[in-house]
């Protein structure tokens, strides 16, 4: 373990083995790091908040604040963060308020690149990428491997499905299916995440299937409920297509079109 002397550590906090604290970071009440973390100088992590291990964590980070949300009035919400994210300048991840489930939550192996947010209550998968200014308000949720292209903004309570593309700059005000690229203000489908999926190893089957079901849902004139069931009418439904229906059906908001 190594903290530097003028890192300010609360008694409370729980550091793990081979953490590493750098000049001047402060490390508040109710905080857990887990081992092989490291927490480079100008850092403010406060809790309760709960971090895995072989995370890295840039200067002038801020993690665990309490959230904007006016509704918040002090209670003992927490940050979730699992293993091996890298956490750029400036990026701000804030607890969760007790009107959701009281927490936000990390997933593992994700890249929050400088001046990136995620506000109250949201739930990041994992292997997800933010890049340069995305911000991410409350109660969202966005699933793994999904890409959130610099500048970008999303409404609260969206949701992103896995494998998805936002490009920079875009406003998400509605949810994104699952492996569905979108940009623009508001952001608009165009077409399947085909090169991310063909770097993650899908096969040309799964992307065959893929690009049909989005032509049944964006290119035919139907309507949701309409080309939903065209789709679950075939006798073999790949498990990517089905993916791809369930993160519509759950829509909350409706989907970007």
């Amino acid at each position: 373990m190594v903290i530097h002397s003028t890192a300010i550590i609360d008694p409370t906090a729980k550091i793990g083995a081979n953490v590493s604290i750098g000049p001047y970071s402060v490390i508040g009440a109710d905080v857990e790091i887990g081992a092989d973390t490291w927490v480079g100088p100008h850092a403010v992590i406060n809790g309760p908040t709960v971090i895995g291990k072989g995370n890295r964590i840039f200067q002038f980070s801020s993690v665990g604040e309490q959230c904007q949300d006016l509704k918040y009035k002090g209670e003992p919400t927490r940050l979730i963060i699992g293993d091996f994210n890298i956490i750029r300048e400036f990026t701000t991840l804030q607890r969760g308020t007790i009107q959701d489930a009281e927490e936000t939550r990390i997933g593992s192996h994700g890249l929050f690149m400088a001046y990136t947010h995620v506000a109250h209550d949201c739930v990041i998968g994992d292997h997800v990428i933010l890049a340069n200014g995305a911000q991410v308000a409350g109660h969202c949720v966005v699933g793994d491997h999904a890409i959130l292209g610099g500048n970008t903004a999303v409404h609260q309570f969206c949701q992103i499905g896995q494998h998805a593309f936002v490009g920079a700059g875009s406003t998400v005000l509605k949810d994104i299916p699952a492996f569905v690229t979108v940009q623009g203000y508001p952001a608009a489908p165009h077409g399947m995440n085909l090169e991310g999926l063909k770097r993650r190893g899908y096969t040309k089957d799964a992307l065959r299937a893929l690009r049909h079901a989005y032509k049944v849902v964006y290119r035919e004139g139907k309507t949701v409920k309409d080309a939903l069931a065209e789709l679950e009418d075939i006798d073999l439904i790949a498990p990517e297509v089905q993916v791809f229906i369930d993160s519509i059906r759950n829509s909350r908001r409706g989907i970007s079109r």
